[in-house]
């Protein structure tokens, strides 16, 4: 195939995909998102078609089983890369959405997660590797905006300048101290212990980004409404938000609203059960 009817087979899945999980979550975007969705897509391709087509496995599936943690629970660790071969060397690739400058300013984060795929990869699979690396998907917003001014000379500049393949060495030797970390948060999730932190965290700038905690973490959190420490947050942040903020939590609906939520949320089953007689 030629690298144009590549891109237009990408579009085409794109498009299966997107109407796929459209119907399954009935959730819809709006013209630029799914175009900014798209141009990802294809960008990406451009950039590392090299590594793509030199792909060697991909969507490898890494299994860690019979793990358990400190109250005894069993569980599993999992995870999928790509595996590519150049020459003698063997490299895994984990791909994240995240940005390139948050992952090389935060690596202990994605280093304790590739040493453990690379200990599976190694040793219990028994196979060759000699480098990890994160591959990430996300656009540098300078690139962004060259595309969307539509100038191919800016757009193959910023292109050229986007270093998306962030090679981060592996080490075992710490492999059973993140399989422990994982073990604490099965616990925890087993639990019901979500706890939050700090309101105070919510106002800090995530480190490698010019972006608040609460921006880049609380935004994607469908809890936060319910969640004391972004409550807090919210109220400091202005006299506007707090006013917003408010009205939000003041807001019960209609009443055609309120019947239906309390419907919604009635035991079918103990109302439709007839009360026993006392004998």
């Amino acid at each position: 195939m030629t690298p144009e009817e590549i891109e237009n087979r990408i579009k085409s899945i794109f498009e299966q995909n997107y109407e796929m999980l459209k119907l399954e979550g009935g959730h819809a975007l709006t013209a630029d998102s799914l175009q900014a969705a798209l141009n990802q897509v294809l960008y990406y391709y451009r950039k590392l078609r090299p590594i793509a087509e030199s792909v060697s496995e991909t969507e490898v599936k890494l299994t860690l089983p019979e793990q358990f943690t400190p109250e005894g629970r069993k569980f599993t660790i999992e995870g999928v890369v790509d595996i590519v071969e150049e020459g003698d060397d063997v490299w895994m690739y984990d791909i994240k959405t995240h940005d390139p400058d948050y992952i090389r300013a935060n690596t202990q984060l994605y280093e304790s997660q590739l040493n453990v795929y690379s200990y599976i990869y190694q040793n219990l699979r028994g196979n060759k590797l000699d480098h990890t690396a994160i591959i990430s998907t996300a656009l540098p917003s300078i690139l962004r905006t060259a595309i969307a001014s539509g100038d191919e000379n800016v757009i193959a500049t910023e292109l050229s300048k986007w270093d998306p393949l962030i090679e981060i060495p592996f080490d075992q030797n710490n492999v059973q101290a993140t399989i422990n970390d994982f073990a604490l948060v099965v616990d925890k999730i087993e639990t019901n212990c979500f706890e939050p932190p700090p309101a105070e965290v919510l106002s800090t700038k995530i480190e490698g980004t010019n972006v608040l905690f609460a921006t880049r973490v609380c935004r994607n959190c469908d809890a936060r409404f319910s969640c004391e420490a972004f409550r807090e947050y919210s109220l400091k942040v202005g006299t506007r938000t707090q006013t917003s903020f408010k009205k939000y939590f003041e807001d019960f609906g209609n009443n055609a609203e309120q019947e239906q939520m309390l419907i919604a949320n009635m035991d079918v089953d103990k109302l439709n059960t007839q009360p026993e007689i006392p004998k």
